[in-house]
């Protein structure tokens, strides 16, 4: 098997790859000589954004509706970034090891930036923001031993990254549009609501998550060494 086909088997799937604007963009960003790792960074500066607009949606007279638009639109910007930081990588040769650096650390900074935004937020769940990133961060330091032990990266869910940010994405946007009516209470979240909600649902799904990848690391461990 040759090094790029071993490589392809160690990156996260995403579908979008293979779309038409992906290869226009990667394109774009290598011709006018964008690095990969200046992606990898923005990608931190977008979860940011999003992690302060979901947490302003709970000041006084706050614009919720387009705050949480906001909120789902840098989500939405973050993964795009995650996504053309790898390929820029590929499309110019530029992959080393100070890139995976640049790949990781940014994730794990706004996927806890962005879960605990979202725990400050109008419906949402201090406790359950932290929890969710927590247990999303335990995800990503399972998948990181495994490849530190000879196996390779274990991406399965069903509560990984694109997973986690899809529901809160779909949430932010149902927060933007909804009334505050329509908006659900749930009393044994806490008395908070809809993203209480979501990232209970997130935290229980990582944990869950941490354990497949576990035992899919472990299989594959035993199995190369027998």
């Amino acid at each position: 098997m040759s090094d790029n086909s071993e490589k392809e088997l160690d990156r996260r799937p995403i579908a979008a790859r293979n779309m038409k604007f992906s290869s226009v963009v990667t394109d774009r960003l290598a011709a006018i000589g964008v690095s990969p790792n200046t992606i990898s960074v923005w990608s931190v500066i977008f979860g940011c954004l999003s992690g302060a607009a979901f947490w302003a949606t709970s000041g006084n007279n706050a614009p919720q509706g387009l705050l949480f638009l906001l909120a789902a639109f840098f989500i939405l910007m973050r993964l795009l970034a995650n996504m053309f930081d790898g390929m820029v990588a590929v499309k110019t040769g530029t992959s080393s090891a100070v890139g995976e650096l640049y790949n990781e650390v940014p994730d794990r900074i706004s996927d806890s930036i962005i879960l605990i935004g979202a725990g400050y937020a109008v419906s949402g769940s201090v406790l359950a923001g932290f929890w969710a990133a927590l247990c999303a961060m335990l995800t990503a330091y399972v998948r990181a031993v495994g490849k530190g032990a000879g196996a390779r990266q274990e991406f399965c869910g069903p509560m990984a990254k694109q997973q986690r940010m899809f529901l809160l994405i779909v949430s932010a946007l149902f927060m933007a549009a909804a009334p505050e009516a329509w908006r659900p209470d749930f009393g044994w979240s806490g008395g908070q609501g809809l993203l209480a909600v979501v990232l209970i649902f997130i935290a229980v799904g990582s944990g869950y998550t941490s354990w497949r990848r576990l035992k899919k690391i472990n299989h594959a461990l035993i199995k190369g060494v027998v």
